[in-house]
């Protein structure tokens, strides 16, 4: 009863942590008519746990971590690897799916033919926990631009979205699994708002 209580719990703080997603600047008339959009994901300026440490830090916490658990410098290794193709294949494989799963204008990477381009630039990223029947889902705080894909210094939309929420009902060992849901969740309420807003 304790543990399904706790459960509950941690339930209602994700519920509370929801994410939030708001027009810093723009609207979305540009995107009527529109059939693809081209997708740039940027790391460069992310931030990590309430810290805010950089991805640097981020990487040698991991270590230090993985050295503390008793594991082998193979496993940081691995996990160095592991958080690399994150970065370079599974993050964006998430949000592409979601995205084109939730609106008809069609989103994919290196798109030159696109006149509109999607950059997700990543704020922020609280990879969550897991240990079990407990756990915390990622949390995940990105800035969406939408620009001229022929000139990308001409910005039409800017879109704030906060702490998009990571995981599922059943919890997800990997942080990176679970930071790949928060791309997932990101995308599939911006795609839902699009489709609002252009209809």
């Amino acid at each position: 009863m304790k543990k399904l209580a706790l459960t509950f719990f941690v339930f209602l703080m994700g519920m509370v942590c929801a994410q939030k997603m708001k027009v810093t600047s723009g609207n979305f008339d540009f995107l009527k008519g529109q059939t693809e959009l081209n997708l740039q994901m940027d790391y460069s300026h992310v931030k990590f746990y309430k810290e805010n440490m950089d991805e640097t830090a981020y990487i040698a916490k991991q270590e230090k971590d993985i050295q503390k658990a008793g594991k082998s410098p193979e496993e940081f290794e691995k996990w160095k690897k592991d958080w690399a193709y994150s970065k370079d294949t599974q993050f964006t494989e998430k949000f592409l799916a979601s995205m084109n799963k939730n609106t008809d204008i069609k989103t994919s990477v290196n798109n030159p033919s696109a006149k509109y381009t999607l950059i997700v630039e990543t704020v922020w990223i609280y990879p969550g926990w897991f240990a079990g029947i407990m756990n915390q889902p990622s949390k995940l705080s990105t800035l969406l631009k939408f620009v001229e894909t022929a000139d990308r210094s001409h910005v039409l939309l800017e879109i704030d979205s906060k702490n998009a929420p990571g995981d599922n009902f059943v919890g997800l060992p990997n942080n990176n699994d679970r930071i790949s849901e928060g791309y997932a969740k990101t995308a599939k309420t911006l795609a839902r708002m699009i489709e609002n807003k252009i209809r």
